[in-house]
């Protein structure tokens, strides 16, 4: 399976670039999923709805399938560890490329997404897998950028230097 990262703090545009990104991807014929992390806490559920209640009555996953989707909810409890991003991986069904957004610290080769609005440092310097930089304005030293709002060459780029990774 194919992985690239898109990495930055919250607000720089990650989201916004991967929906950019896929439309051309697929044009190409590439079967692309996502993994996103987040570090809020967020529910796919509402009280009051049957899976809802099963979760909350103790049942570990329970998986919702309908005519148009499918998704399974695993319930983390106290004291156990969140899944490792190769542990979702796995979980995935076989595609051409995984785009993985957040998981910053992760070994895998990323591109760092920068606003310079947000006045946060820059990630590159102490991530050697962030192989370029979609940003606003130059990034110091000789880290490549590409225009943030050029979506054929980061897509291409994100594909071309997307690393396998085994699950």
């Amino acid at each position: 399976m194919k992985v690239f990262g898109i990495a930055g703090y919250s607000g720089s545009g990650k989201t916004t670039l991967i929906e950019g990104a896929l439309p051309w991807l697929r044009s190409r014929g590439l079967n692309v999923s996502v993994i996103k992390h987040t570090h809020h806490d967020f529910d796919l559920d509402r009280p009051g709805k049957d899976s809802w209640r099963q979760r909350e009555a103790g049942a570990q996953e329970v998986l919702l399938a309908g005519a148009q989707r499918w998704a399974l909810m695993r319930e983390i409890r106290p004291g156990e560890a969140p899944p490792a991003l190769p542990q979702l991986l796995a979980r995935l069904a076989p595609c051409d490329l995984v785009l993985v957004e957040g998981y910053k610290r992760e070994p895998i080769p990323k591109l760092e997404v920068h606003r310079a609005e947000l006045g946060r440092d820059w990630l590159y310097p102490y991530d050697p897998h962030i192989l370029a930089v979609a940003a606003d304005v130059d990034p110091p030293g000789e880290k490549l950028r590409i225009d943030i709002n050029n979506v054929e060459h980061l897509s291409n780029f994100m594909y071309i230097n997307s690393g396998e990774i085994s699950c």
